[in-house]
């Protein structure tokens, strides 16, 4: 071969190993620079707490990659051996198995169980939250059993709570740096205050308060904002409702006026437009927030949650 083609087909060789090299590097674990803290943490909403209180001073790796269903993470290797080398890993035991045998089998030094910083409701709460919201209306809203409901983050004061866990845990990490982790997490807690404010003067006034969802996973939010929720689903996002489940949602959202079916960004709408179809409602995104993805309304939690909240609105009459 003549040499100015070994040379040419040695530039373009260079070339493909340069873009592989850097299409590996856009999707790597972030790399501490020294005196950093490493975070880790197992899906979105904590990443948002752990960014938000730990600032410059750490560098946050999410499990759970965007776009995935965080049920169903599978860890590989190097993010298990992760864990041990993390100065902080924040978790909530019982909602991803997976994390929870990769944390008993790597022992990282410090964690933060966002199971045991908030009260978490069961499902049986749920029902006598329907109840109480509705007297005389014996409906079974889909959740059914007595369940723990891990979807804790989606009362947005809950993860006031968890910002102030996350900033003590930073500060046993890094001594020097305590007063500004708690300076984090009071800007933090403010927003977060703001946002629930928000919510609760948006839907203080509503023509309708029940609403129907693809998978019970808003018991949190209705509970804080008085609202009465309908699973299709219950807590399981990949259950298959029955036909009888489907004809009872659709008999509900006759007799409560009900004009919006919502689904999930993470989950097929199918069900969302089973229930919809036959009585020509509407269908819209109420996102649970489990992870962001390119479909996801807005960037972070708050303008999530802000989404939600126009959903809401818009779907229950609110003025």
């Amino acid at each position: 071969m003549p040499q100015k083609m070994l040379r040419a087909v040695g530039a373009i060789a260079a070339s493909i190993a340069l873009l592989l090299a850097a299409g590996c590097a856009s999707t790597a674990t972030p790399q501490a620079q020294p005196g950093q803290l490493r975070v880790v943490v197992a899906f979105y909403p904590f990443q948002y707490i752990a960014e938000r209180v730990g600032g410059t001073d750490a560098v946050v790796t999410n499990l759970t990659q965007p776009g995935a269903e965080p049920h169903d993470l599978e860890l590989t290797p190097r993010q298990v051996a992760s864990l041990s080398d993390a100065d902080l890993v924040i978790y909530q035991q019982g909602f991803q198995p997976a994390v929870d045998k990769a944390i008993e089998q790597a022992k990282p030094r410090r964690t933060v169980d966002v199971a045991q910083v908030v009260s978490l409701r069961t499902t049986a709460q749920e029902e006598a939250h329907g109840a109480e919201s509705e007297p005389g209306h014996d409906h079974d809203h889909g959740t059914g059993g007595d369940e723990l409901d891990p979807h804790a983050w989606l009362d947005p004061t809950n993860l006031v709570t968890v910002s102030q866990a996350v900033s003590r845990a930073l500060a046993d990490a890094k001594p020097e740096r305590a007063a500004t982790f708690e300076q984090h997490a009071k800007a933090a807690e403010a927003d977060l205050t703001a946002l629930d404010q928000e919510f609760q003067r948006g839907l203080a006034e509503c023509a309708r308060r029940d609403f129907i969802t693809s998978h019970a996973a808003f018991g949190y939010l209705a509970e804080r904002y008085r609202l009465t929720q309908i699973g299709i689903r219950g807590l399981s996002a990949e259950a298959e409702p029955s036909p009888a489940r489907i004809a009872e949602v659709q008999q509900i959202a006759r007799e409560h006026g009900i004009t919006t079916i919502f689904y999930e960004t993470l989950v097929s709408p199918a069900v969302a437009n089973a229930v919809a179809g036959d009585l020509h409602l509407k269908t819209d995104v109420l996102d649970p927030l489990e992870g962001l993805t390119d479909r996801s309304r807005g960037d972070n939690y708050i303008e999530v949650m802000r989404s939600n909240l126009n959903s809401l609105k818009e779907a229950n009459g609110c003025r």
